[in-house]
Order: C-alpha cells, then structure tokens, then sequence
C-alpha cells in the first residue's frame, strides 16, 4: 500500500510513516515500522512488524531502513550487500519483486536511516 495516497506497488516493502517511538537513553533511539510488500520474501512478509534502530553504522548483511532521495516520505528496508566508502549498495531478499540498488544504483549515507533489530510480530498470512 502506498501510504501517500498513490497505487499499490507491492514491488517495495514499503513503511507506513513511522511510529519513531523514541526510547531517550543516550544513544539509544528505537522505533517500530510494519511491512508492505514482498521484497524481503522470505526473511519479512506483508504486516510484519518490526523494531528499528536508527543509527549511522553499518554492517554487511544487516536489513536497512532506507528513505531515497527522489522519493521522500516513502521508507523502505532492503538488505545491505557492499559498502564502498560512503556509499550503500542495498538489495530485497526476493530479486522478483524488489527494486533496489540493481534499478537506482548505490545510495549515499544520507538516504540510510537506521537498521533492522527483529520482528516483534508476524503480519497476517496469505490463505
């Protein structure tokens, strides 16, 4: 779902604005995101929610929340595969059904919001 009123494009997992629920203990700052789409097949579904971190640093094969240049307001999750200075090459788990960094190329450190800790709860599933 296109959660700023556009069509359905369920080729990005994308988030709905978030709910940044911030835990204010040094650095610490924690929010929740749920899942749209079927990028991160298997690993995520379609109304899985998941908590966030939103930190600066990152490692290879670590799931990123992501908020591209050229559409603001629209976050995604995608997993980080190579790192080159400070430039992000990002990618969905489920190649049919993402766009990603093999379509936009590398993203900058500005378009990286934070990472992935877990899924706190499973979306509803398909029957």
């Amino acid at each position: 779902m296109d959660y700023l009123g556009g069509k359905a494009n369920l080729k990005d997992a994308r988030l709905p604005p978030m709910a940044r629920s911030y835990i204010s203990k040094r650095f610490l700052r924690i929010g929740t995101v749920a899942v749209a789409g079927d990028s991160m097949l298997p690993t995520y579904s379609n109304g899985d929610w998941l908590v966030a971190r939103w930190v600066r640093t990152f490692k290879v094969g670590q799931v990123l929340v992501i908020e591209r240049q050229e559409r603001p307001g629209i976050f995604l999750i995608k997993r980080l595969m190579q790192i080159d200075n400070e430039n992000f090459w990002v990618e969905g788990d489920n190649s049919a059904a993402s766009s990603d960094s093999r379509e936009w190329g590398w993203l900058n450190s500005g378009e990286v919001l934070g990472r992935i800790l877990f899924r706190y709860r499973k979306g509803p599933r398909p029957q």
